[in-house]
């Protein structure tokens, strides 16, 4: 199979708006070989490439949302690591090894000096930053490509090219299947299950369609259990961000 196929494009303008169980058994695949290529091991790096719209050619969502949706996908991802446990309702750090990957090794740091606090604290607190964060890090893993610019000779912005689409198709295909009713919810590998329920909660569209949301509205809540706390905490924080915004 072909490493590349193609390139998508998409543009990204910044809005002006802007204790757990036992630790559940986590496959150890780390990386699926697509050729040459691997698809990212970080849920945030994955959710930020399934936010692509490849219809449209830009991301899905307000840049605030998808800020929250990779927060909620950093703070899963510590916990499935066991760097993180839930401690009624607040995060809690456990003992083990730090990530390698620095953007969870920087979330992992904040919770260290600030504190326990609630999960959804920790989804808001810098949720603009996160974004960039995990572009930059694709960019260096080379599965996207970021050229910036100014919209309209003024605003600055920035252009992605997707160089490997099918490493996008993959990461869609893997959280999608985990819908299939022939499939025991408890089979499901919990970083697919993190990665369906996380998108089905921030509405990515892309990942997951609202007909698919409706139909299958029972089966996304009984993965979300197994997800975590987290998931609640990100829907909780979504309502709030649009509220406020009216």
């Amino acid at each position: 199979m072909s490493s590349s196929s193609g390139s998508s494009h998409l543009t990204l303008v910044r809005g002006t708006r802007g204790t757990l169980p036992r630790r559940p058994a986590v496959s150890r695949r780390r990386m699926v070989a697509l050729g040459r290529v691997k698809t990212p091991d970080s849920l945030a790096a994955r959710l930020f490439l399934l936010a692509y719209d490849p219809q449209t050619g830009r991301l899905v969502g307000r840049w605030t949302k998808l800020g929250r949706i990779l927060r909620a996908a950093a703070l899963v991802d510590l916990q499935l690591r066991g760097n993180l446990a839930d401690d009624n309702g607040r995060a809690r750090l456990s003992k083990a090894a730090a990530p390698a990957d620095p953007v969870l090794a920087e979330v992992l740091q904040d919770i260290r000096r600030v504190g326990p606090r609630k999960w959804r604290t920790w989804i808001d607190r810098r949720h603009g930053r996160i974004v960039r964060d995990v572009r930059d890090e694709l960019e260096r893993a080379r599965l996207i490509k970021v050229e910036h610019y100014r919209a309209f000779g003024l605003f600055p912005t920035y252009r992605v090219t997707l160089r490997h689409p099918l490493v996008r198709r993959q990461l869609l295909r893997n959280a999608t299947d985990a819908l299939r009713p022939a499939r025991l919810v408890t089979r499901i590998d919990l970083r697919d299950a993190a990665v369906l329920t996380l998108a089905a909660t921030g509405d990515l569209r892309t990942v997951v369609t609202k007909e698919q949301r409706k139909r299958h509205k029972d089966r996304i809540a009984q993965l979300a259990v197994r997800v975590g706390p987290v998931v609640p905490a990100l829907k909780k924080a979504i309502q709030a961000s649009s509220h406020e915004a009216g």
